[in-house]
């Protein structure tokens, strides 16, 4: 493999110390305040999180390295089709803030598997979705961060790629381990800062070099590689390269396809995956949430600055790299023989950037990696250990659910570096196309039977599953034709099933996900639904509400209720006869187990000590604390003047939506 500028100098090197040093300090300072010892501070962070860290961290979450990778490459070797699954998540960001979290908050739930189950009143369905997100994170999300991380680590340093990945899980997985979700949260936030402001920066140098969009776009049509393939259109630049929609029969990425895909195929990914949708659920208050999605949905319109265009710009100052099109060329500069626009982005920060700055760009790209790691880290362990651990031991007591949670955390860093080669392989080197294939197969259903389950009453258990079921195993068949047929080289005559390259991807995204719409609607008109009281407070129309009185907002303006941080002890449900004790709230001094915990602290080892400070104090017995109906009503309650604020910044975003898409038609 090729390597020119490699980071080996010491300011370089430095940077990146003093950046990797700032991020653990970062999550040392939010473990220090933070709840660790029960369930809900270690996967929700007690629930007191300000809007800012909501929706930064939904932002780096789901920015990661695959997208500097992935994007950049889409850019360099398409053009900015792609950008729509970037636009379109913005309507489904506010859809999560507006309609989604009030019901999730309504039902008073840790994952959303337990959400369904309360809906449909069925443990099936839970242990169904557990499983598929579970396998989901680790195919799509996990792995690809991995190699397009490991990627650019490997370009930078000339490092083994397997030596990268295990380097970067360990500094990841410590704070994610030890801290919970506040700890990756609050580093997060950091890193989303880090990441903005770094991809604006080399945005700005590269630009410097184009001049402006319509030099970009004439040099651009002209950027091909010295060495062609003969008498082939391979490697040369698409003559719709800067349209958003192309055309629906011949284009590389069909425009009806792609709109679905982008919108109602995500669903899914931004409505109902734990990743996600667990950042919404730790705000302070509905306002908070709704106020992290609007600040999600601006960041989501950069990503055609940060990532897509320095993409396209790094296949017209490097051509005969990015833009290669000999197989055997490519394979010697970039151990892909397919096609080398992966590694469009490296490119670019380590040929344009200075000593030092250099240094800083490896550390945006890597606090994209961990910021997405540590989100994905943590959300699975919420998901196994809430919704399949307690299946297997409903008595487990706290302490263990966390000892659960942590050690599922180890298992999944190992099964991710196992699935790496696969990933090399697959669609054409092209990242972000295997992922939105992926997507498109298995995850997009899952986003109509949310949807249905929410705002549909008639909706049943064994409808979603027979949905989800039909669907599914469309989507591997599917997958395992694409995979057993991959692609042949460009110029090479087509040796595939025609149902596979006459029926594009994204076709096929579209047709299940109104399969999906269909089956579960059919299925669940055949079966008995559930009755009004059985859906109490677990859909849209039957959620909590905030009481109308204006009692609420005297009591505010008299400062009694503190909207942010309720320290009162919520009612525990008893996990061996459910009976709620007293139906009252008890305040931390009348507690026992508080006194229990301070005659123990006061005979403390310098071990205890140790072990209390990496995992959190430990909070003895087995209740796991839910909300209650008035902690849920003063969640919900929301001032006029942030109400109207919010609502009109919503609109705002969708508006700006609107007119970049027209724009770029």
């Amino acid at each position: 493999m090729e390597h020119h500028n490699k980071l080996n100098n010491w300011q370089d090197i430095t940077v990146l110390l003093v950046y990797f040093a700032a991020v653990l300090a970062v999550g040392l300072w939010s473990m220090r305040s933070s709840k660790r010892g029960n369930v809900k501070g270690y996967f929700l962070a007690s629930r007191t999180m300000p809007w800012v860290a909501v929706g930064a961290s939904l932002f780096s979450s789901n920015i990661g390295s695959e997208h500097f990778i992935g994007l950049a490459g889409a850019g360099a070797s398409t053009g900015i089709a792609m950008i729509l699954f970037e636009w379109s998540p913005v309507f489904l960001i506010l859809l999560l803030g507006w309609y989604f979290i009030p019901v999730y908050i309504s039902s008073g739930v840790y994952t959303l598997p337990e959400y369904m189950e309360k809906r449909l009143g069925g443990n099936k369905i839970r242990i169904y979705i557990s499983i598929l997100f579970l396998v989901l994170a680790v195919v799509t999300k996990l792995a690809v961060n991995m190699f397009a991380g490991g990627l650019f680590i490997q370009m930078a340093t000339g490092w083994n790629m397997y030596m990268s990945v295990i380097i970067l899980l360990a500094v990841t997985g410590f704070y994610t381990i030890l801290g919970g979700l506040k700890a990756v949260m609050y580093t997060d936030t950091f890193q989303a800062v880090v990441l903005t402001l770094g991809a604006l920066l080399l945005f700005g140098i590269a630009f410097s070099r184009v001049g402006s969009l319509e030099n970009l776009e004439q040099l651009y049509m002209n950027a091909t590689a010295t060495i062609q393939v003969a008498n082939s259109s391979c490697g040369l630049p698409k003559k719709d390269a800067f349209h958003v929609f192309l055309d629906p029969v011949n284009g590389e990425q069909p425009w009806p396809g792609l709109l679905v895909c982008s919108s109602l195929g995500c669903v899914a990914y931004w409505c109902c995956d734990q990743v996600i949708v667990q950042r919404s659920l730790a705000a302070k208050s509905l306002s908070h949430a709704k106020g992290g999605s609007v600040m999600a949905a601006g960041l989501k319109l950069l990503p055609l600055f940060l990532m897509i265009l320095p993409g396209m710009i790094s296949r017209v100052l490097f051509p005969d790299e990015v833009a290669c099109a000999d197989p055997d060329e490519c394979m010697r500069i970039c151990d892909n023989s397919v096609g080398c626009s992966n590694i469009a982005y490296p490119k670019l920060v380590l040929e344009l950037l200075p000593n030092g700055l250099r240094g800083f760009m490896m550390a945006v790209v890597l606090s994209a990696v961990m910021s997405s790691l540590t989100s994905i880290f943590n959300s699975s362990s919420t998901l196994f250990t809430m919704d399949l651990w307690r299946r297997f031991r409903p008595r487990s007591t706290q302490r263990e659910l966390l000892i659960v949670g942590r050690v599922f955390i180890l298992f999944m860093c190992v099964l991710s570096i196992v699935w790496l080669p696969l990933i090399k392989s697959s669609q054409g080197g092209q990242l972000f196309a295997y992922l939105n294939m992926v997507l498109a197969s298995l995850m997009a259903p899952a986003g109509p039977a949310f949807l249905m389950a929410i705002f549909w009453k008639r909706t049943t258990e064994i409808g979603v599953i027979g949905g989800l079921l039909i669907t599914h195993v469309c989507g591997m068949v599917r997958l395992v034709l694409e995979f057993a047929f991959p692609a042949p080289p460009c110029g090479q005559p087509e040796t595939r099933p025609a149902i596979i390259y006459n029926f594009h991807f994204l076709y096929f995204g579209l047709f299940n996900v109104f399969l999906a719409f269909l089956a579960i609607g059919v299925i669940s008109l055949l079966t008995r639904p559930r009755t009004d009281e059985e859906l109490q407070h677990v859909t849209w129309w039957t959620r909590v509400m905030v009481p109308n009185t204006t009692t609420e907002e005297k009591d505010e303006e008299h400062g009694t209720v503190d909207n942010n941080d309720i320290n009162l002890k919520p009612v525990k449900d008893e996990a061996v006869n459910n009976t709620t004790i007293g139906g009252k709230y008890v305040s931390d001094e009348e507690t026992c187990q508080d006194d229990q915990i301070s005659i123990i602290a006061n005979e403390r080892t310098c071990l205890v000590k140790f072990t209390s400070f990496l995992f959190g104090e430990p909070e003895l017995g087995r209740e796991i604390t839910t909300m209650s109906l008035r902690q849920k009503q003063i969640f919900m309650t929301e001032r006029k003047e942030y109400k109207w604020l919010l609502d009109a910044s919503a609109v705002f975003m969708i508006a700006v939506v609107m007119f970049l898409a027209g724009y770029f038609a």
